[in-house]
C-alpha cells in the first residue's frame, strides 16, 4: 500500500510527496481523520489529490495512504430506495454515526451489510455463464426485481448455486472459470469513470413518453437520448425535473442533485417519499435512487456525484430496464472542474473553465442510449439523460451551455418571461428544438395516429406566424391586422393557453396521455380550420372568436382519461353546430 505525506493544502486540492507508487484516479485517504480523496495528478512521486471533503485544518507532514483501487461504486440489492451522498455514503447511516451535524472521514458502506435479500436462482449447476448473465434475481422493493448479473471478466460453468437468504458479501454461486473458481455474491464493484460495457447501441426509435405536452407534442427526447434544460434562475428547471421524475416512462429514476442550493435538495427528499407512482399507486421512492450533494458541501465532490450516479444508472439499464437520469445542474460540476483546474495551474479556457469542459461532459452524455446489454439473453436496456444547466442571467451564449449544446440532441429553452407569467412549463416553443424528431416520426404516426406529426407541424407553424404577427402589432396596433390574421392570432392564443400551458399541480392537467395530446392537438386545429373557412364564406370574425365552444376546447386538458371519446365527440358536435350557427345569424 502506498503511503505519503501532505506537502501543501490549497482549498480541496492536497498535494502529497512519496506517493511513487500510486495510480491515477486511486482512491486515497487523507490525513489521521481519514478524508476521501481522488488522484486526479501525478507527477514523479508527487499526486494530486481532489478531496471529497473539508479540508480545514489539515496541514504538511500528515500521512496520505492510497486504498489502490480506483473510485468504486458498490452496485446490488439495496440500492432502490436509498440517499446517497456525491461518494455513494447512505445519509441514514452518517446520520447514525455522526448525529445531525456531518462529521469528517465517516466510513460507512455503501450497501447496508446486516439486511438479508431473498435470493431466487434462474440457473442451475453445470451451466455455462458468461458477464452479463442473468443467475438469479432479488425483489428489492414493490416495484423492482434485481436481476444479479455475473461481473465483467468472469466466464465458466456453474459449480454451484444457492437459494435463500443471504447478505450482499455471502457468496450465492461459485463459477469454474479457466483461471480457477470465482466465488459470486449480491454485490458487485464498478469503477465510476468507466463506463459499463454492452454489446450494441441501438438507433433512437421510440420517445420517452413524459406526459408533458409541450415535450411529447413539440419537442420529444427518444428513449435513451440526452436533453438539456438550460435557464436562469426561477424559471422552472427543477419543476420539470421533478415532473419527469415523476411522470417520464421509466422504471427506475436516478435523481442527482448535483451543487444545488440545500432547500431545493430538501424538497425533493420530503417530496419523493410521499409521491404515489401513478402506474402502480406505491410510493415514487420505490424505484428512485436520490445522489443529494447541495452546495454547501465540498466543491470537489460535485465530480463524484455525477460520475457515481449515471455508473448506478448504467446498472440498471444492463438488467433490461429503461432508466431516466436526472442531473441538477451540470452547471454546478463545471463550476467544480474550474475550481479544480486553477487550482491546479491549468491553463484556463473560456471564462476560466478548463479547456477539457467540452470532453468531459461529452464523457458524461454519451453514456445514455438504448443498448443490448452484455449476456446470452440480449436484454434491450435504454438510460435516458436529462441535465438542467443553470447559466448565469439565464445567458445560454456561456460555455457550458454551448458545450452541452454540442453534444445534447434536445434543447428545452427556459424562458423567464414566460415563467414571470406564471406559464409553466416555461419552455420556449420558438428557441427549443429536437433533433430526434425525423427517428420518432414513424413510430408517432404508427402509434398515436397517422397525421400526429402533420397536426403538430400545423401549430408550430402557426405559433411562428403569431410571433411575425407581433411584431407588427407593436409597431401598428391590433386594428391594423387584416381578420385572417387576427384569427391567427386567436388560434395561436388558444395553443399557448390551452395546450402549452399545463398545471403540474392539478391532479388531471399534471399527465396528460399521448391519445389525449392527439385529441387536444385535433380540437385546436380543428378550430382554425373551420373558422378561417367560415370566415372566407362571410362569416363575422367577431362571432366566430367569441363562440362558447372554445372555452370547452380550453377545459378538455381537465377530463379525465376515461371520459375522453365521449368529451371529444360532443366537443366536435358543438364545434360544428357553433359555427353554422354564426352563418345563420348573418343569413337574416
Amino acid at each position: 500500500m502506498s503511503t505519503g505525506v501532505i506537502k501543501k493544502v490549497a482549498g480541496p486540492l492536497v498535494i502529497a510527496e512519496g506517493m511513487r507508487d500510486a495510480n491515477m484516479f486511486d482512491v486515497v485517504r487523507v490525513s489521521k481523520q481519514r478524508l476521501i480523496g481522488e488522484i486526479i495528478e501525478m507527477h514523479g512521486d508527487e499526486a494530486s489529490i481532489q478531496v471529497y471533503e473539508e479540508t480545514s485544518g489539515l496541514g504538511p507532514g500528515e500521512p496520505v495512504e492510497s486504498m489502490e483501487v480506483p473510485m468504486s461504486v458498490e452496485l446490488g440489492p439495496g440500492l432502490i430506495t436509498s440517499i446517497y451522498d456525491g461518494i455513494q455514503r447512505p445519509l441514514d447511516d452518517i446520520m447514525k454515526i455522526s448525529g445531525n451535524n456531518l462529521k469528517r472521514g465517516v466510513e460507512v458502506p455503501s450497501l447496508k451489510r446486516d439486511l438479508k435479500w431473498e435470493f431466487v436462482p434462474v440457473v442451475k449447476a453445470g451451466d455455462e455463464v458468461e458477464p452479463g448473465d442473468v443467475i438469479g434475481t432479488v425483489q428489492e422493493t414493490a416495484l423492482v426485481q434485481q436481476k444479479i448479473m455475473v461481473p465483467y471478466g468472469i466466464k465458466g460453468t456453474i459449480k454451484e448455486i444457492r437459494a435463500g437468504s443471504f447478505t450482499v458479501e455471502e457468496v450465492v454461486a461459485i463459477v469454474a472459470a479457466k483461471d480457477g473458481e470465482k466465488e459470486l455474491t449480491l454485490m458487485q464493484r464498478w469503477p465510476v469513470r468507466r463506463g459499463r460495457p454492452y454489446k450494441k447501441k441501438l438507433p433512437p426509435k421510440m420517445p420517452l413518453v413524459t406526459g408533458q405536452r409541450v415535450i411529447d407534442t413539440f419537442f420529444p427526447i427518444a428513449k435513451g437520448g440526452v436533453a438539456a434544460v438550460p435557464g436562469p434562475f426561477g424559471s422552472g428547471k427543477t419543476v420539470i425535473q421533478h415532473q419527469l421524475a415523476k411522470w417520464a416512462e421509466a422504471d427506475i429514476v436516478v435523481y442527482i442533485g448535483c451543487g444545488e442550493r440545500g432547500n431545493e435538495m430538501t424538497d425533493v427528499l420530503n417530496e419523493f417519499p410521499e409521491l404515489k407512482d401513478p402506474k402502480t399507486g406505491q410510493p415514487l421512492m420505490q424505484r428512485t435512487v436520490l445522489i443529494a450533494n447541495t452546495s454547501d458541501m465540498p466543491v470537489a465532490a460535485r465530480e463524484a456525484s455525477i460520475y457515481t450516479g449515471i455508473t448506478i444508472a448504467e446498472y440498471f439499464r444492463d438488467m433490461g430496464y429503461s432508466v431516466a437520469l436526472m442531473a441538477d445542474s451540470t452547471s454546478r460540476w463545471a463550476e467544480a472542474l474550474r475550481e479544480m483546474s486553477g487550482r491546479l495551474e491549468e491553463m484556463p479556457g473560456e471564462e476560466g473553465y478548463p479547456a477539457y469542459l467540452g470532453s468531459r461532459l461529452a464523457q458524461f452524455y454519451e453514456r445514455a442510449g438504448h443498448v443490448v446489454s452484455l449476456g446470452k439473453e440480449g436484454r434491450e436496456g435504454a438510460l435516458s439523460v436529462i441535465g438542467a444547466v443553470s447559466p448565469p442571467g439565464g445567458d445560454t451564449s456561456e460555455p457550458v451551455s454551448q458545450a452541452t449544446l454540442r453534444i445534447v440532441k434536445v434543447f428545452w429553452g427556459l424562458d423567464s418571461e414566460l415563467a414571470y407569467k406564471r406559464h409553466f412549463p416555461a419552455i420556449n416553443w420558438l428557441n427549443s428544438y429536437s433533433l430526434y424528431l425525423d427517428d420518432m416520426e414513424k413510430w408517432f404516426n404508427s402509434e398515436v395516429a397517422p397525421d400526429w406529426m402533420e397536426g403538430r407541424q400545423k401549430m408550430m407553424s402557426l405559433l411562428q406566424e403569431e410571433a411575425e404577427l407581433e411584431e407588427i402589432v407593436k409597431m401598428v396596433g391590433m386594428d391594423a391586422l387584416s381578420p385572417g390574421d387576427r384569427l391567427k392570432m386567436e388560434a395561436a392564443r388558444s395553443i399557448r393557453e390551452d395546450f402549452l400551458h399545463q398545471n403540474s399541480f392539478h391532479e388531471v392537467d399534471t399527465y396528460t396521455s399521448l391519445k389525449k395530446q392527439y385529441m387536444m392537438m385535433q380540437l385546436v386545429n380543428a378550430f382554425y380550420e373551420k373558422a378561417v373557412e367560415a370566415l372566407g364564406k362571410g362569416a363575422e370574425l367577431r362571432k366566430l372568436i367569441s363562440m362558447p365552444v372554445r372555452e370547452q376546447i380550453g377545459r378538455f386538458k381537465y377530463v379525465r382519461e376515461d371520459a375522453l371519446d365521449e368529451e371529444y365527440a360532443k366537443v366536435q358536435e358543438e364545434l360544428d353546430a357553433q359555427i353554422a350557427a354564426a352563418f345563420r345569424k348573418e343569413d337574416r
